[in-house]
């Protein structure tokens, strides 16, 4: 081969290589490193996308109910397991139909654009809710679940779904655990 097309095609091979390396970093600093799911900036960016060609979305806000307890008393290790099982129980409920997403700590949330393709909320309460076995004890885990139909919006943005599913969420806090709330 002619050294002039391989001292050519050296910088080229190193420029691919450096941008297949950044697409990789951007996309693993848009996935939560410890569940998975996307990060609060990726979901963001995918949610808008995903309520402009479905303005009939449900926006989902989830908050695990006393895990400062469950870390405090069994750990970070299960704080983590608690944190990674949710994760995974969301992420089956959403399916093909939605994205889920971890927006830190113990808060997630997701976005489901055909609601009637998926299991019911309560279905969704009833997984959240479920035990889980960690280290040999049995860790209870529950979810407080705020819901925002993006067709009740009479402005449908996700900054506003995200208000209303707040509202709900934090409505659901004070009024008893284990309830979804409109």
């Amino acid at each position: 081969m002619d050294t002039h097309v391989i001292a050519a095609a050296l910088p080229t091979l190193g420029w691919a290589v450096h941008g297949g390396l950044l697409v990789r970093r951007l996309a693993t600093a848009r996935r939560d490193p410890l569940t998975g799911l996307h990060t609060r900036a990726g979901w963001t960016t995918r949610a808008e996308h995903l309520l402009a060609k479905h303005p009939a979305a449900l926006v989902l806000l989830i908050d695990l109910d006393d895990f400062k307890a469950t870390n405090d008393t069994h750990g970070h290790a299960a704080g983590d397991a608690v944190l990674t099982a949710t994760a995974r129980r969301l992420n089956t409920w959403c399916g093909r139909y939605g994205i889920a997403a971890r927006l830190g700590g113990d808060e997630f949330a997701a976005i489901i654009t055909d609601p009637g393709r998926t299991p019911s909320l309560h279905a969704l309460q009833l997984a959240l809710d479920g035990p889980l076995e960690h280290d040999g004890r049995t860790l209870p885990v529950s979810a407080s679940v705020g819901r925002c139909y993006c067709s009740h919006l009479p402005v449908r943005t996700l900054t506003d779904a995200l208000a209303a599913a707040d509202a709900a969420m934090y409505a659901v806090k004070g009024h008893g655990r284990r309830n979804t709330r409109p």
